[in-house]
């Protein structure tokens, strides 16, 4: 069957990350990610996620504590900054990476996501990854700046050397209001 997106954005994960990886939550939002990504990774793996909002690091530290999840460090910071938050012991055992782009959901939807340091982002995790490792993008893009966005990435990732990555673009094209998609991108053997 044809999964939602959510639901396939975590299969990818799944199907690329070992228990004992490190992972990583670009995009803490309201924990969800981080949490499935804790038991993914099992205890003796590592999840580092990452939010600019205090209320975003808020939410995912309570839904965390909720399950007794101990093998996560929640950092308030740029997914860009990611390399200076992370132990090179942990960094060697980059299994993936999974980004939800858009804005926080019930928040102030002027804060969002900027390609800028997206791209900055992914680029570290690349040179970082593991091979067969993955980097999922939910793309959500129906907001003011979504658009711009959009296009910065998928001209980033169609850039992507085949010989290294497989990208993989995934939506629905049916559907109305701008649905989310996922860029994922496959570090080669």
């Amino acid at each position: 069957m044809i999964k939602g997106i959510i639901h396939y954005a975590h299969h990818l994960m799944k199907e690329a990350v070992n228990q004992g990886d490190t992972v990583i939550d670009a995009t803490c939002g309201n924990g969800h990610d981080t949490l499935f990504l804790s038991r993914l990774v099992g205890e003796s793996g590592h999840v580092f996620g990452f939010d600019i909002q205090e209320q975003a690091i808020a939410n995912t530290k309570y839904r965390l504590d909720q399950n007794n999840r101990t093998n996560t460090t929640v950092i308030k910071d740029s997914h860009s900054n990611f390399v200076h938050h992370i132990p090179i012991d942990k960094l060697t055992r980059l299994g993936g990476a999974i980004f939800n782009l858009g804005y926080l959901p019930g928040s102030d939807k002027s804060v969002i996501t900027r390609s800028e340091t997206t791209i900055l982002a992914i680029e570290g995790i690349l040179s970082h990854l593991k091979q067969n490792g993955i980097v999922v993008l939910v793309v959500y893009h129906g907001h003011e700046g979504g658009d711009l966005e959009r296009e910065q990435l998928m001209r980033y990732v169609r850039l992507l050397d085949q010989k290294q990555y497989h990208v993989l673009y995934y939506g629905f094209i049916n559907q109305k209001n701008d649905p989310p998609f996922i860029l994922a991108i496959q570090k080669k053997n």
